[in-house]
């Protein structure tokens, strides 16, 4: 698949519309995963379906869109979920007082069943606040967090070793702790 994918980013560097539906659809699999982590806590008002499909949206309606890597697609896609996610959780807070509960995991083996789960938009929240720190820990935890990156991959996407990233890994955990107010 990953030669597939590469063809299919060639083409649409190439200025090939359709190979845009085409990567998406290659990809899916992993997006749903992806989706189905982020959605694994708390109530469930938003669907690993819907999830997708927003992000598809968000991702297509975007008119330079320019793809340089199957990491590179996944990041983008993992930028678009947490707007989605994000957005989700504010239209929740605006239809009734306090109902922003849309909840997600962060733990360092993202599993399907969350260790510590917090609420959405304090985690972009001391996601933006980590980004003025240092945005190259806010890519990591973007990366790992929203598109399910490991270690290994998000060091090649940022040209940086696996020990490195783990590095800002576990000092972005400790800031987005201290800004949500984490005992961690």
């Amino acid at each position: 698949m990953a030669e597939s994918v590469t063809q299919l980013l060639d083409a649409v560097a190439a200025g090939r519309d359709d190979a845009r539906d085409c990567i998406f659809i290659a990809l899916m699999d992993e997006l749903r995963r992806c989706a189905h982590r982020q959605l694994g806590g708390g109530e469930r008002t938003l669907s690993t379906t819907a999830l997708v499909n927003e992000t598809y949206l968000k991702l297509v309606s975007a008119q330079s869109l320019k793809l340089e890597s199957r990491q590179h697609f996944m990041a983008l896609a993992a930028r678009a979920m947490r707007q989605v996610l994000v957005d989700h959780a504010r239209a929740i807070g605006a239809s009734k007082r306090g109902g922003a509960q849309l909840q997600v995991t962060l733990d360092n083996d993202l599993p399907d069943t969350p260790a510590e789960v917090i609420e959405v938009l304090a985690l972009d929240q001391a996601l933006g606040h980590l980004e003025q720190i240092d945005q190259r820990a806010a890519r990591v935890v973007q990366l790992h967090f929203f598109a399910g990156l490991t270690f290994g991959a998000i060091g090649e996407l940022e040209g940086l070793n696996e020990r490195t990233i783990k590095r800002d890994w576990e000092a972005a955990r400790r800031v987005l702790a201290a800004n949500m107010g984490s005992a961690r």
